[in-house]
């Protein structure tokens, strides 16, 4: 059991609970929000970026810093352009979740549950 402990992060006790906050606080910014949100399907440029976030490539560029510092996305480059995607899926689940926790505070059946409805799925 103690052997399960070590090799999971997901216990109390866990050395990644510290880690874990850092990555809450970095993602406590409704453009690093909806950077991520951006990035869930495809690779971006920071100027690509700017447009969909509608804020400046400058201010987009300090904020991509600041996720590839965390580890969140990560970059290509193509000539002299960086292309940006999520390092992982795990910080599209994180906000995603977000936002349908987000979504339950504000209705009583969110949208997430009408679409798994009509899809038959829930």
């Amino acid at each position: 059991m103690d052997a399960d402990k070590t090799t999971c992060g997901r216990h109390p006790e866990s050395p990644y609970v510290e880690l874990a906050v850092e990555i809450f606080a970095m993602l406590a910014d409704a453009t690093r929000v909806r950077i991520v949100l951006a990035l869930r399907n495809e690779e971006l440029s920071v100027n690509h970026l700017a447009d969909i976030v509608d804020k400046s490539p400058a201010a987009v560029s300090q904020h991509l810093a600041k996720l590839r510092l965390a580890r969140v996305v990560a970059t290509r480059q193509e000539g002299t352009r960086v292309f940006y995607r999520l390092a992982n899926e795990h910080a599209s689940r994180l906000v995603s979740d977000a936002i349908f926790q987000a979504e339950h505070a504000l209705t009583n059946t969110p949208a997430h549950h009408r679409e798994h409805t009509a899809d038959g799925l829930g």
